[in-house]
């Protein structure tokens, strides 16, 4: 049998494996599920015949293949009747060519594989074709039966992650990309790069048939604190790179660290969103994940103790973030058992070492929500994010410290992620844990060997303090907050009281103070004005503002303190399409942003990027208009144009940026007719 060549059925084998978005220059298939090659034979050779000819087919994987490690295997025609094993047969050979239908075990490495035929000692190379995770392969370890979450968590490229506070939650649309070209050879770079691969290129190889490995290789990746990973966190200071609230997709992040090495910058929702990309493009059902009140357990003793002094002043590393993202993969645990199947958590910022890397997860969400704390991977690192108590306390000027509050359901609250098949949030606090104050929450809590200092109570005698918020609460705009203090004692009080704001970033740091007008408007409550004049140059592009308010008796050692944070409204980017779309054509989309401050806005840009659309970069379109600037009340205009590439829904999102006003983010979907 003498071959011509060898048809890797591209167009045809890339549909039956959902694999058709990467385009038609590789074969790309999914572990487990067969595909057909065909092969065509020199004119006058001995013609194939089923039972009498045979040879071999030898695939391979990684820099150093061994039968040992899986990352190289032998199989013959019908080699194999287990369906864990590689197997191949021939389909109705007839005249010069061969049909041949290969399955891969759904236990085999992810990777770059080579496809050789061996007859009789003389050996023929087939080509390359790359293999995924496959998510419709019962046998395979990310298996999942529903097709519509296969088709959001493995081949959706759009997605919604979740920003805020738990009052305030607000949706940022993101472009997964994974499916843009080149991506997919970058994933597969990302695990070539990684420490583990380095020592020991043969074992890393041979255990990228694990998810639950690759996943935690994932997480030690996406950041770069012990090695070349994909992205530089980043809180403060941004010089030197891209601020991390002007990113809108995973794509340009991915090709850059291709060209030229760890990104700068990304927080927490990068990160996530970067290890989604990764995640979907090798196969893996992923979810990004927002946990609202997520707390950071420093000490790890399953409690946030936040220490202040007597000015109120935080004096302790433990912290609660108003919010944290990170990602959900789904698969089994055989580690574990079976029990603890499903949804595996795993968060690529880095905030703590495990194993000594900067690195976090898999945890099962099972293990996490029955307080398993011995079970792999940093279930109790995660599970204080979800469901940490809380302990107040002030130390005096004697050195002694006072605890003045507790909680035990600040933490873990809304934990969204995007609905399956619509931009609609989907709280899946439940998956996560007990209803808070449930009899079920207090045992795991107690299981976990939680500190529970705090028992479950109604209102106490005493002073009691809270923080009311204004409406409508527009960035550029003056209002005022009020705390509202309450005596249930018989008896009068007298007592110390403060009242102030600060800028604060998402992730609970405060930054500068900003200044304040403290009016006296009665015993019971007391006004805080904030004007635009003194919060607009200190708060960050995160538009967060934290106030708080302490009542201090000296005498009686009674302190308290509320806080509360105030997310600034930021006003809408106006889009509207001058034409209807069609396939292939020009279409002029029109973007208007009203200016609400009080103040001009200088260096005005919007940028747009797609889903569908032919350029794979953003399109940056400039404020036109011969003014550098966009005064108070006026409008920011700009005209941009864009072709769809295919019939369908595309989603054009769309970013502002100003010097004043940054990162302003809004979408639309865009019908694409024939």
């Amino acid at each position: 049998m003498y071959l011509t060549h060898c048809d890797l059925n591209i167009k045809s084998n890339n549909s039956s494996h959902h694999t058709e978005r990467y385009g038609e220059e590789c074969l790309i298939v999914r572990r487990g599920d067969p595909f057909i090659i065909i092969l065509h034979l020199k004119p006058g050779s001995t013609e194939f015949k089923l039972g009498e000819t045979s040879f071999t087919l030898i695939v391979e994987t990684g820099p150093l293949p061994r039968k040992e490690s899986g990352t190289k295997v032998s199989f013959s025609l019908s080699d194999s009747t287990v369906d864990t094993e590689w197997s191949a047969s021939v389909n109705d050979p007839s005249g010069n060519t061969v049909s041949v239908s290969i399955s891969s075990s759904p236990n085999s490495p992810i990777g770059v594989y080579s496809l050789t035929l061996d007859q009789e000692g003389q050996k023929t190379s087939l080509g390359q074709f790359t293999l995924l995770f496959n998510a419709w392969c019962p046998k395979d370890a990310v298996y999942m039966r529903s097709e519509m979450k296969r088709q959001e968590y493995v081949l959706a490229q759009h997605g919604q992650i979740y920003r805020g506070t738990h009052k305030r939650i607000k949706g940022t649309p993101w472009n997964f990309g994974q499916f843009e070209a080149g991506i997919l050879d970058i994933c597969l770079k990302i695990l070539d790069e990684n420490p583990k691969f380095v020592s020991d290129a043969d074992k890393d190889c041979s255990a990228r048939r694990n998810p639950i490995y690759v996943s935690r290789v994932l997480s030690a990746m996406i950041n770069s604190n012990d090695d070349r990973g994909v992205l530089v966190g980043q809180w403060e200071e941004f010089s030197g790179g891209v601020h991390p609230g002007q990113w809108i997709g995973s794509g340009d992040i991915l090709r850059q660290w291709a060209e030229s090495g760890p990104v700068r910058y990304g927080q927490c929702w990068v990160f996530a969103a970067v290890a989604c990309t990764v995640s979907r493009a090798l196969g893996i059902p992923c979810r990004v994940v927002t946990n609202f009140g997520s707390a950071h357990d420093t000490d790890a003793n399953l409690v946030i103790e936040n220490l202040y002094d007597e000015n109120g002043e935080r004096i302790s590393e433990d912290s609660i973030w108003n919010f944290h993202v990170w990602v959900d993969s789904w698969m089994t645990r055989p580690d574990l058992g079976s029990e603890y199947d499903g949804w595996q958590t795993s968060d690529p910022t880095p905030q703590e070492t495990s194993d000594g890397v900067f690195c976090c997860g898999p945890a099962s969400l099972r293990a996490i929500k029955e307080g398993e704390l011995t079970k792999k991977y940093d279930s109790p690192f995660i599970f204080a994010e979800v469901n940490a108590d809380v302990v107040d306390m002030v130390r005096l000027s004697n050195g002694q410290f006072v605890k003045f509050r507790g909680s035990t359901k600040s933490v873990g609250r809304f934990i969204s992620t995007k609905a399956v098949g619509s931009d609609e949030r989907h709280d899946i606090t439940h998956q996560y844990k007990y209803p808070e104050g449930s009899k079920e929450e207090r045992q795991v809590y107690e299981k976990a060997q939680h500190h529970n200092k705090l028992q479950q109570r109604g209102e106490e005698p005493g002073l009691h303090l809270k923080i009311k918020l204004s409406d409508n609460m527009m960035v550029g705009s003056d209002f005022e907050v009020y705390a509202i203090l309450t005596n249930n004692d018989m008896e009068a009080k007298t007592c110390n009281f403060l009242f102030f704001a600060k800028a604060a970033n998402y992730n609970g740091k405060l930054g500068d103070s900003c200044d304040i007008c403290l009016r006296k408007s009665g015993e019971r409550q007391l006004s805080l004005k904030l004007d635009y004049d003194s919060y607009g140059t200190v708060i960050t592009s995160d538009r967060l503002i934290l106030v708080s308010a302490i009542t201090i008796d000296k005498q009686t050692v009674d302190y308290h303190k509320a806080e509360k944070t105030i997310v600034l409204d930021e006003p809408d980017i106006k889009i509207k399409l001058l034409e209807e779309a069609v396939v292939n054509q020009p279409v002029t989309a029109e973007l208007t942003l009203l200016n609400p401050l009080p103040e001009p806005l200088q260096d005005c840009s919007f940028t747009i990027e797609g889903v569908g659309l032919t350029s794979s970069k953003p399109i940056t379109a400039k404020y036109v208009n011969s003014i550098p600037t966009v005064g108070p009340k006026q409008e920011a205009k700009a005209t941009v144009e864009f072709s769809p590439s295919s019939v369908g829904t595309c989603v054009l999102l769309v970013n502002f940026d100003s010097n004043k006003l940054r990162n302003i983010k809004s979408l639309v979907n865009v019908v694409v007719k024939d």
